[in-house]
This record gives structure tokens, sequence and C-alpha cells, in this order.
């Protein structure tokens, strides 16, 4: 008969009044609760009153190790706010751990026993469920997890092997402060990773099959790394890692294996948790926990996170598998960010009294790519009118994501989120919709276009007149896609002493720069890694490839390419090695190079023509044969885009060099020489150089070249410096200036040091000209350039348009001709697009020439057929533009054949010099010199057309500065920007600034538009260190109208910080200006003279 149990009769400890714990069911063995009650009588009382006093010491040690800190800062005689620091961060760091442990304990109970947990909290969010309970398209696959759990160990002893045997020497040979680095510890635990449900995708292609695994691992995963010479130990010991996991199996083939490869990625980013031990344990801190996580998290996204991610071929010599590994997008979504409505109010005031408004800015997110709008302050309703431009990889799985925040100085309120599937846009072509914000209030206007990928130049010039017409901002939108594949290069040079080189590489297209990783110590290096870049003009624009040594120091090779190549390449795509310049004899490089066109394929869009011209009309509504629509009537003017006519000039003074390091040898090397340098210059593309100064360490050139320049970003002028030999020319420094400083500022006057070798510098100056459309300046101009040394200098910059013609003769009185034009002035021309037998074409291009002598040269256009010679031609004198309003023609002019009209638009433009000393002059004549005053024009927009450069004659230095004022003086530009409604000023620099104390300050310059002293109106630069004369150029602008600005004053105050930790600033001096006394419409730029405060509790 069995025992009861309350009888005692059981050999074993009564379970009746043994309370379970609450975290354990029922049926829980007895042996995990039988411990403590064994040998409750049985030990003797002095061991444990021995232990208990021992406990109680060391309670009493801890705790009065506690106090050594506290009594370490008295001793040195340091603040106790540095006790209170240190405790506050030890707090943090305490209370991060115990979530990070609390998080994995509950994560760890769930996957235990999930099917009960589901079922007894089915009360839990949403979020919190597994997906195959959430989703009915969604299987559990429980088989699966078991078969992963009995191949966890033997993954376990796989990544033993690849840590200790692959990564730790990677590792070691990565950098010589690391040749002790070792795993000490590599246990996968006892926790497998777990697949929570899986979801198959059918109908979307026959040659793959495509699953999405929701995994889950919560394991108590333990790594220890040691670097021995350093006495570091590090690791980590547990983890979670939340996230889809997308397989695709492809290509399916009639043979065995049938599959021949399979890729893996992340759709989203996964979410992660770790908890760290050693010297790790520092990243557990408060703001580092997120920090080191989000890092971490970069790096997966750069493995396996959409782009990129992980293919394993399944059968040797698997075709397309550059294509496999990084296959082209699915298709661009340009995403119109327009507006929102209705959001909460988040700012308050008076301690919540008074309610505001908020200052919402929105985060737009597909996969990896990210954009932030800018922010609309005081705003309920805010209209951005931003465009943004992503790569659509996996359709169905990738989300477009817009969350709206409310920004403010210590953390941004958050104000909604919505989300929607790319299919959705993929299957209407365009959404123009208002979507409601989860999480919050209102709503978000967004216009969403799908573009499809073409693979041929077929309607590239329908894709570019598109873009045209429109607006869109912060960049312009793209007419195409290229994705590059960088397989390897062979044959590098060696780096000195024969090493073998660290390459990686360097692309560039436009302003976007991309690099590859680093292949450690391989002069024949594989790299494999593809690169997307978005293409705005591809005729115009070049691939820039640079090959250096991980340092960035050596230059291993370079190869630019001109896309306009894959126009004319079967499919838009070159699979082609590519010899490297500026390399080895055999040094070549193996890329795949695929363009693609956007368009945007539906019926409902109407090619716009640019607002606010006169004779816009739709090239959409012109009449097809037999259709019953009125013939559109003919334009009486041009219509070019914004960007015409808004090109500067640079001026480019080489003026001389110091401490050039010499190459020349004689006698085999026993005796050194000097060196006979030369300038070489480069901007987009296009090289020239100056004239060599024969065996001269601090060379003169004073030369001047002229170029013509757009507004596109990133530009950048490089400048290298080479000695003339008669074999090979030695390398004597290179340097880079960047044209946004130019173009913002108007002047720049530096020397610069040559980079790359021990010693030398430059000494140039940069000027950037606008033309102005009015010829009341032209005597002053052609009195300052027209001298002998400068003869060559341009006074008039000549824009035209050329937008079409029409009644061209016919080839034998019948066939329509294929005609193209040339618009020629002196010396240089430019030649359109030849279009194929149309009597009337329509070329819609542009072209600028620099103009020395406006009153006497002219501008030549002929009209030519292919095969067929000239239809026509037209000789314009620059000397009636000088007679007509703003120097414009826009009109049709009859060629010269008597058959035949072209309708165009030609601009002239005065060249004038802001700058004394700036021009060309004589060495024995001395003249009048203009006031320095730098003119400033907003910002031109950017235009296709390639600057065009030309070399100019000598000149000499220019004048002294005037003297500065006791507390110094301040440079500042201030100007009405009135088509975006903007005050903008621009802070130059200062100098001879006043040292009060024995150092020198630490300035930075602060703005307050007055009478406001709210925190909405202050500007400041950046602070620079220890300098007199610092440099800032930087730009600040205020939203408000022009009649408002001028009731304001602008109080430019220039300070310095006082001490480390403290929040007083010394004021240097300062300058009010009353925008009212001041002419904004042109801008200028002078020094003014520091002043003392004259309300000296003003902060």
């Amino acid at each position: 008969m069995e025992p009861s149990p309350g009888s005692g009769s059981s050999p074993g400890p009564s379970r009746v009044d043994q309370p379970y714990p609450p975290s354990e069911p029922p049926d829980q063995p007895p042996a995990a609760h039988a411990k403590p009650e064994q040998s409750s009588g049985d030990q003797p009382a002095g061991p444990g009153a021995a232990g208990e006093a021992l406990a109680v010491l060391s309670s009493f040690g801890r705790r009065l190790l506690v106090l050594v800190p506290v009594y370490l800062a008295g001793a040195m005689g340091l603040s106790v706010g540095f006790v209170l620091f240190g405790l506050a961060l030890y707090l943090g760091w305490r209370r991060v751990r115990e979530e990070k442990e609390r998080s994995l304990r509950v994560a760890r109970q769930l996957l235990d026993d999930e099917e009960r947990l589901t079922a007894k909290t089915l009360y839990m969010s949403h979020r919190e469920l597994p997906a195959w309970v959430s989703f009915p398209d969604v299987e559990k696959a429980e088989w699966l997890n078991k078969m992963v759990a009995q191949v966890w160990p033997f993954l376990g002893q796989y990544m033993e092997k690849l840590l200790a045997e692959t990564v730790a020497p990677a590792v070691r040979g990565s950098n010589p402060h690391l040749q002790t680095f070792t795993f000490t510890r590599v246990e996968l635990g006892e926790k497998p990773l777990r697949i929570l449900g899986v979801k198959v995708h059918t109908g979307q292609s026959k040659k793959q099959i495509l699953l999405d695994l929701n995994i889950s691992y919560v394991g108590d995963v333990q790594i220890d790394v040691e670097v021995k010479k350093y006495f570091c130990k590090a690791g980590v010991k547990g983890m979670q890692l939340h996230g889809i996991l997308r397989v695709i199996l492809e290509p399916l083939m009639g043979d065995l294996p049938i599959v021949g490869a399979v890729s893996m990625f992340f759709i989203r980013r996964p979410t992660l948790d770790i908890n760290w031990t050693g010297m790790t344990n520092l990243l557990d801190i408060p703001g580092l926990s997120s920090l080191s996580d989000t890092m971490i998290m970069d790096s997966i996204a750069a493995f396996l996170v959409l782009p990129n991610r992980l293919l394993v071929p399944l059968v040797p010599d698997l075709q397309d598998v550059a294509q496999l590994r990084s296959p082209l997008p699915r298709g661009i979504v340009r995403i119109h960010l327009l507006a929102a409505r209705g959001l909460s109010s988040k700012d308050k005031y008076v301690k919540g009294l008074i309610e505001g408004k908020s200052d919402p800015y929105a985060l737009v997110r597909v996969g990896t790519q990210a954009f932030c709008s800018r922010v609309i302050n005081e705003e309920l309703n805010p209209q951005w009118g931003e465009t943004y431009e992503v790569m659509v990889h996996e359709v169905p799985g990738q989300e477009i994501e817009v969350e709206v925040f409310d920004k403010d100085p210590d953390k941004d309120d958050f104000l909604g989120r919505m989300k929607l599937d790319v299919g959705k846009v993929l299957q209407a072509g365009v959404m123009d919709e208002w979507f409601p914000l989860q999480g919050g209030q209102g709503q978000v206007h967004l216009r969403l276009e799908w573009l499809s990928l073409l693979p041929d130049a077929e309607k590239l010039e329908q894709i570019l007149q598109w873009n045209r017409g429109v607006s869109s901002r912060p960049e312009p939108p793209s007419a195409a896609i290229l994705v590059v594949y960088l397989d390897r290069a062979q044959d590098l040079p060696l780096k000195k002493g024969n090493k073998e080189p660290n390459p990686m590489v360097q692309l560039s297209t436009q302003d976007v720069t991309q690099e590859s990783k680093a292949v450690y110590s391989s002069n024949c290096p594989v790299w494999e890694q593809a690169f997307r870049f978005f293409l705005q003009d591809p005729r115009s624009q070049d691939l820039d490839v640079q090959v250096k040594d991980d340092s960035r120091a050596l230059t291993l090779g370079a190869l630019t390419l001109p896309l306009a190549r894959l126009l004319t390449a079967p499919e838009l795509t070159l699979d082609q090695w590519f010899q490297l310049s500026s390399s080895g004899p055999n040094s070549r490089l193996y890329m795949k190079l695929v363009m693609r066109l956007l368009y945007l394929d539906t019926s409902e869009v109407r090619f716009p023509a640019v607002p606010g011209t006169p004779g816009a009309w739709d090239l959409d509504e012109s009449p097809q044969a037999g259709s019953s629509v009125d013939v559109p009537p003919r334009p009486c003017h041009t219509t070019p885009d914004s960007s015409f006519g808004t090109e500067n000039v640079l001026r480019i003074h080489v003026l001389e060099a110091q401490d050039l390091i010499a190459k020349d040898r004689f006698l085999g090397g026993l005796v050194k020489g000097k060196s006979d340098p030369y300038v070489k210059l480069k901007l987009a593309g296009r090289s020239f150089r100056s004239r060599v100064v024969r065996e001269d360490l601090n060379p003169r050139w004073n030369e001047v070249f002229e170029v013509i320049v757009t507004s596109i970003p990133g530009q950048e002028l490089e400048v290298e410096v080479f000695d003339k030999d008669l074999d090979k020319d030695d390398f004597l420094g290179r340097c880079k200036v960047s044209l946004t400083t130019v173009l913002n500022s108007g002047f720049l006057d530096e020397w610069l040091t040559l980079e790359d070798v021990p010693s030398g510098r430059l000494h140039m100056r940069l000027e950037r000209l606008t033309p102005r459309p009015t010829a009341a300046e032209l005597e002053e101009v052609n009195s300052l350039i027209q001298t002998q040394k400068s003869a060559d200098l341009a006074a008039a910059l000549l824009s035209v348009y050329l937008e079409r013609a029409e009644d061209l003769p016919l080839r034998k009185g019948t066939k329509p001709p294929s005609p193209y034009a040339t618009l020629a002035v002196g010396d240089t021309s430019h030649k359109t697009k030849t279009l194929p037998q149309t009597a009337t074409p329509v070329w819609n291009e542009s072209a600028s020439f620099l103009i020395r002598k406006p009153n006497t040269e002219i501008l030549e256009l002929q009209v030519r057929g292919e095969g067929t010679g000239t239809l026509g031609s037209l000789s314009l004198p620059l000397s009636e533009l000088l007679a007509a309003d703003r120097l414009c023609l826009d009109r049709w002019f009859t060629l010269s054949s008597g058959q035949g009209q072209v309708l165009l638009r030609a601009q002239l433009g005065i060249l004038v010099s802001q700058h004394s000393g700036v021009e060309a002059h004589s060495h024995s004549h001395s003249s009048s010199s203009l006031s320095e005053l730098e003119l400033w024009s907003g910002l031109p927009q950017v235009t296709s057309s390639a600057p065009e450069l030309r070399q100019r004659l000598t000149h000499s230095d220019s004048s002294p500065e005037a003297p500065a004022g006791p507390l110094g003086q301040l440079k500042l530009t201030v100007w009405y920007h009135s088509e975006e409604r903007k005050l903008v000023a621009l802070i130059h620099g200062c100098r001879a600034l006043r040292q009060n104390g024995r150092d020198p300050p630490d300035p930075y310059v602060s703005l307050l538009l007055l009478p406001d002293k709210n925190r909405g109106t202050k500007r400041k630069t950046s602070q620079k260190k220890r300098t007199l004369n610092p440099e800032f150029n930087e730009r600040f602008e205020w939203e408000l109208p022009l009649d408002e600005a001028l009731r304001r004053r602008l109080d430019v105050s220039v300070k310095s910080s006082s001490s480390f930790m403290s929040r007083e600033r010394d004021l240097l001096g300062k300058v009010q200006l009353d925008l009212a006394e001041i002419d904004l419409s042109q801008g200028a730029a002078q020094w003014y003279d520091l002043m003392e405060d004259k309300d000296k509790g003003s902060s």
C-alpha cells in the first residue's frame, strides 16, 4: 500500500509543508527543495558561528571599500562633484546590467516553455506573441527547432575552430598592438537558436524558393578574449538577437543538388542585447551601452542586412555569382515628403501652464537607408516639400517607415509613425495620400512613385526632360542608378621596402564617395563587393576610382571612367578589366558596371514645363498623326530650366610655393640639386598646368586660370606639384581645395600644405565672379583687365540656350535631315546631339563661353545635317546683347540660308572683381584698387554643363590690408535671399583679436537678431582653439519677411570660453548692425571693427 503524503514512513523529507516557489509548477522534483532541510541540525555550532563572523567582516570590508574613492577624492583636493558623478555612473551601470539580466531571464523562460506561457499569457501585447500565433500564413516549425538543437553542439565546435584558426590570426595581423590577441574561451552554450515561425512566399518566381524565418536567440553564449601584452581581458556572456531572416534558394536546377546557392539576409535590422564581461563591462555604462550595441548592429547590417547578404554556393562554377551576391534593385521609390497636419503640441511653457506648439521634423527609413527632414519651428501643420530616393531590393518585405518628432534641446518628443509595404507602391505606381500617424495624432502627406529600371538608353532624353520640371530638394531627382561590382585587382605596386600593400578602393561619382574593405598584405586583392550610386545626368558624369593603401597616404592606382561609355554598351553594362593609371605597368582592376535608367511608368504623368516661364507648354500635348487634338501655339520664348545662366566664374591664381623637396641628382646621386617645379590642376575630369620654373625650391608662377563652375556640392580642385624631368616627372606633393567654401564666401587666399611629402606649401588665391546683367560696369572692367599682362582675362560670361529649330530644308526635296547644331565663340565651340530625320528638331541644350571683348566678339551658330552639310547659319554680334535689356535676347532668329529658324536665348553677364589686387597688373605700374568687397548672391542651382577651363596670364600680389582696431576686426556678409524669404549671414573670420590672458583665446561668434533674445533667433559658430585670427566660413539663416528684417538689428559678439567646465564666457568684442541701413539686396562682405559691450549685463 502506498504511504500517504503525510506519513512518517517516507524516507525523504515531507513535501506537505514545503511551499512551491511561485515560478515553478507543482510537478517539480522534490530534490530541488530538499537540500536546505538536510543537515539542519547535524552541523556543529562552532564553524557556523565562525562562518557568520567571516561573512559580517566581509560585508563590512566591502562597504569600507566603497568609501575609498571618497577618501582619495578628498586627499587629492577634488570637488565633491567628481564623487557624485562617479556614484551616478556606477548606479547607471548597475541599472543597465540588472535590466539586461532580467531581460535575459524572461526571454529564456519564454523560449523554454513557449506553448504553456503563450496559452497562459494571451493578454500580452501583440508584439510579444510568436508569429505563428498572430498570422495564419506563418507556420510553426518545431521539427526544425529539434534539428537545430541536435546540431547546436557541433556548430559550437565549428565556431571554436573558426575563431581560433581564422579570425584570431586575422586580428593579430591587422594591428601590431594585437599580436598577442587570442580567444581563451568559446562556448555557444546549451540554449540553441529557435525559429518561432516560417513563412513561404509563393508566386514570386519559379526559379527560386523564398522563406522568411522569425528567429529568436536568447543564449548563454560565452566568448572570452585576451590581449596578453596589455593584460586586457574582455568577453560576452549572454546575448539576445531577434529578427526576420529571409532565406532564398536559387537558382533551381535540373541536376543535384537542385538548389545552386543559398542567400541569407535580414530584411530589417534585428534587435540586439549583449551582456558584457571583463573590460567590456564598461560598455554597460549608460550612453555607452546603446552606443556599443548600435556599433555592433552597424557591423551586422554591413554584413547581413539589406542590401548586403550572405551567399553560400552549393555547386562549383556557379554562373552569375556576383549577381546573386549583390542583385540589382527591384526598383526605386521616390518619396515626396510633402506635409503633415493636426500634429500634437508638445512644447510647454511656465512649467506646463502655457501650451505651445511643436517643432516637427520627420525621419524616413527604408531598410538601412534613412533620411532626416529639416525642422519647422512652431508649427502643427508643417510643409516640408522634400524628396528622397531609395533602392528597393525585396518585394514583399521592405517597408517605408516615417516617424515624426518634435525637436527639443534635450530629448526629442515622439509625435507618431506610419508604415507602408513597398509592394503597395509597386502595385499602384503612384500613391498620393494622407496617411494617419500611429502612436500619436495627425496625418502625414506623402507622394510615392515607383520607378522601374530600364536596361537601354532609349528614353534617357525623356527622363531628363521630366526631371527638369520636378521640384526636388535637398537633391535634384536622379535619372539613373549605377551598380559597380568590384571584383579584384592584379599586380598592384608594392610599398617601400618591397612590402605587400593593404589595398582598398575609393569609388566616387559627383559628390558621393564609397569605400571598399581593406585586403591585408596582398598586391592581388579580391574584394567581391558591390556599390550603388544615383546619377543625375549620366551623359556628363564620371566614375573616379582610387586604389589606395589602407592608410590612405599611398595611391596604388587610379581610373577615371566617363559614364557616357555605358550608354552605348549592350544592356548598359561593362564587364571587363580596366588598366590603372599612376600605377604599375601591369596593374589592372576587374569590375562589372551596370547602369539602369529610372522610368516612371504611368499614363497619368505629363511632362511639366518650367513654371513661370513665358511660352511654357506641355510636350505631351504635341498632336499625333490623325488625332483631333489642336496644334499647340508656337512658343515665342525659350523655356530653359531654372539652372540655366546660374554659373559663376572661378579665377584660380597660382602664386608661389615654398620649401619644395629637391629631386634632381647629379653624378649618380652624389651631388644634390634642386627641382624644376610646375603645378598641375584638375577639376571635373579636366587637367591643365602651369609653366616650369627651372632649379628653384621656392618658385613664383603668378599665373591665372579661369573656370566656369556650377554649384554642384562636393566639387574639389585637385592640385599636384611635379618636378620636370627628361624621363618621368617626380612627385612634389598634392592638395585639394573644396569649392564649396569658395562659392559660399567668394574669395580664398591661403597657403596650402602639400600632402604625401615631407615639406612644401603652395600659395593660391581663388575668387568667385558672379556675372551681372548690366553693361554699366563694362568700362570699369575693361580698364582693369586691358593691360599688357592681363589682356586675356575674361570680361563677361555668355550663356546660350538653344531650344529648337523649324522649317529646315529637306534632303533632296523630300526627306527630312538629321540635324545638329554647333555654337562657337572664337576657338571655343559646343556641339549638340544629332536628332534623326526631322525638320523641327528640339535640342534643349545650353553652353557657356568666357568672353574677352564683348564689343567685338561674335556668336557663330551653324545648323548642319548628318551627311548633308550646312542647313543654315547665324552670326550674332555680342554688341547687340550689350544694347539689349538686361543683356539678353530671347526670340526666333532666321538662318542665313533663308529657310529655317532657330529659337535661342543668349544672355551676357559682366564679370566684376570685388577684391583689390586680384586683377593682373604690370610690376612697373601702380593702379588704384577696388575696395575689398565680396558680393554674395544666392547659391545657384545645379546645371549639367561641364566646367570650361581657360588659362590666363600673370599678375602681381594684392595690396596690404587696412589696419585693425584695438579689439580686432570681424569679417561679415549679410544679405536677404528674396526667393527663399531668408535673412542670411556669413561669418568669414576675425583678425588681430585682443589677448586678455597668458594664452590665446578660444574664439567663437554668437549672433542674435534683436530685439528678440530667445533661443529661436540665436546662432553661433564652431569654436576655434588658441588663435587670434580664426577662420569660420559658416552660414546662418533666419526665415522672416523682408519688411520684418529691416526692423531688426543684428548683434554679433566674438566670445571665448574662460575655463574648462565653466559656463562663463569672455566677450572679446561685438558689432551691432542696423539692417535698415544695409543694402540687403546685394550683400557686402567687409571688415567691421569690434567694439566694447556698452551693456555689461548682457550675455
